[in-house]
């Protein structure tokens, strides 16, 4: 793999980072903001909503711009939104940081989806991308509960000032893929309009279904996973940070599992992981009354979870290869779609009185209804019903498959 990807993964890492580092500090925001833990909740919504919002419209925007000097932009704009939450003297400050750093987070993984694949081999592509999101399941091992042991013991505007330290080195980073990798021209004849033209291909826009039902499975069960094992399993509250170290370590696994083998299989990929998710999600509502059933399901929903996420993005670029940076970035806002999505549902079911485990009846029934997608995906491919992905997306841009180039 190019050293390129190194470059990716780091800051693909700050970004897991402060995304999710904020669920293990919104005490300690909620007191000094004097707010309540609900209201302090709108840090992670309001940073979800940003994804998916920001996906699109970044990625409009860099249209003009060249892949790489467009990462090093939206790098900048991720180290400022979190530089503006360490800093922030009121509430309403701290949000708008959380929004400004979360519109580069789409962008940034779309992009980067694009420029990863279009470092190695055809046949090497899911890898690629796997290496690159290999970052931000390490931060969900190593910076997630790194950032809330010092937010809890320094003070969490440390911890958002760290990340942004890690967004100067990723951005350094950056800056050395221009030297690592020539640049090459944009495209000739690819305009927006281009990039657009590729949703309207229904197999990109199935490949983004998936993404929504089968990313939303996992995190209707992780999204209340501290209620779940503290009130249920009877873990202590201090348990919860290597259980999470647990579910970081299966994302890893998965991760690069789901990479390695959907360069080869990429169909047959999704029915495993997608199938095996819907069946885990399905028992954890019995294994999590037991410690140590529950720990080993919980890391078997990481690593299931995110064996689909290079399969899936990779499926995406596959079926828009002629247009591909909006289909990718906006796929990475489907991702965060369906965390809302599940989060919404898992309270609902909480909230109307099935319990802690509820949720993960509903991340089993999303996941299996991803599963249905990939068959009805799959069956349209294999009968002809839809035309090849990189044969529709280069009538898109009228030109030739072999006359678009990935990077």
């Amino acid at each position: 793999m190019p050293l390129a990807l190194l470059a990716l993964a780091i800051g693909a890492f700050g970004i897991g980072t402060t995304e999710f580092v904020i669920m293990g500090l919104l005490p300690e925001v909620a007191t000094e903001y004097g707010v309540t833990i609900p209201t302090a909740g709108h840090l992670v919504s309001g940073y979800a909503l940003g994804v998916v919002l920001g996906a699109p419209i970044m990625t409009i925007l860099g249209t003009r711009v060249s892949r790489k000097r467009m990462l090093m932009l939206l790098m900048g704009l991720f180290i400022a939104g979190n530089v503006l939450s360490a800093l922030a003297p009121t509430f309403g400050l701290m949000l708008t940081g959380r929004v400004v750093a979360s519109l580069a987070h789409g962008a940034f993984f779309g992009i980067g989806s694009v420029v990863a694949a279009g470092l190695v081999a055809p046949h090497k592509r899911a890898g690629a991308i796997a290496m690159m999101f290999t970052g931000l399941t390490l931060a969900n091992v190593v910076g997630v509960p790194l950032g809330t042991y010092v937010g809890q013991t320094t003070g969490w505007r440390a911890t958002f000032l760290l990340v942004a330290g890690l967004g100067v080195v990723g951005l350094a980073g950056l800056a050395g893929v221009a030297k690592l990798v020539p640049e090459q021209p944009r495209p000739k004849g690819v305009r927006l309009r281009h990039e657009v033209a590729a949703f309207r291909n229904v197999q990109v826009l199935l490949a983004m279904g998936m993404t929504v039902l089968g990313f939303g499975g996992v995190f209707a069960a992780i999204t209340y996973i501290t209620p779940m094992m503290t009130k249920t399993a009877g873990f202590a509250d201090s348990s919860v940070t290597w259980l999470l170290v647990l579910l970081g370590l299966g994302m890893v696994g998965g991760n690069l599992i789901g990479g390695r083998y959907a360069d080869r299989h990429l169909m047959p990929m999704l029915y495993v992981s997608l199938g095996a998710l819907a069946v885990v999600l399905a028992l954890f509502t019995l294994t999590a009354h037991d410690k140590i059933a529950a720990a080993v399901t919980i890391t078997l929903i990481g690593g299931l979870g995110f064996a689909t996420v290079p399969p899936l993005q990779k499926r995406v670029l596959d079926q828009a290869s002629g247009a591909p940076t909006l289909a990718s970035a906006v796929n990475i806002g489907a991702f965060n779609l369906g965390n809302a999505l599940a989060a919404w549902l898992g309270g609902l079911v909480i909230g109307a009185g099935f319990g802690y485990t509820a949720p993960n009846w509903v991340g089993a029934a999303l996941a299996a209804s991803a599963l249905l997608l990939a068959v009805v995906s799959h069956t349209l491919e294999r009968r002809g019903g839809v035309r090849d992905g990189e044969a529709a997306a280069a009538d898109a841009v009228g030109t030739a498959p072999s006359l678009v180039r990935p990077v």
